[in-house]
């Protein structure tokens, strides 16, 4: 058996109203046109959101705001939770990123920034997609290193 050859049951095949038809058909004369309008005519067809010549709400709601389509969204690591992980052991001193997201830490294909919140006082090396100023100063001075990885 091939899909071409498969056929409806006979409850699914149901006749299409057939409209003007005469009188006697119950669809005749205005063949549910209704009495007059624009809807009524032949060739009628309005655009959709059309409201009859009023202002269309599309129109009549203030716009604002843009949205930036090449917007990189980053997410945030800061320097004391990366600490404490260190610390606790969930990462080693040589972070990569395949280990943060091993970690549960980061999201899988995300973009990470290390942010410079907080105090660190163990020396690691990171690799990040981007880095703040603070955050730079902050490894470096702890004797680690911050690479950047495009």
């Amino acid at each position: 058996m091939k899909l071409h050859e498969l056929k409806a049951p006979k409850v699914n095949k149901k006749n299409r109203k057939r409209v003007g038809r005469g009188q006697g058909s119950g669809t005749g004369e205005q063949s549910t046109r209704g009495k007059d309008g624009q809807r009524s005519r032949s060739g009628s067809s309005i655009r959709a959101g059309f409201e009859g010549g009023q202002m269309p709400l599309q129109r009549r709601l203030p716009k604002f705001g843009f949205k930036n389509r090449f917007r990189k969204e980053y997410q945030a690591l800061n320097v004391s939770d990366v600490s404490g992980f260190v610390e606790a052991g969930r990462l080693s001193d040589q972070i990569t990123l395949a280990e943060l997201v091993q970690s549960g830490i980061i999201h899988k294909n995300s973009l990470v920034k290390l942010l410079g919140n907080g105090e660190i006082d163990k020396k690691f090396s990171i690799e990040v997609h981007a880095c703040s100023a603070s955050a730079k100063d902050k490894v470096e001075a702890a004797g680690g290193s911050v690479t950047i990885v495009s």
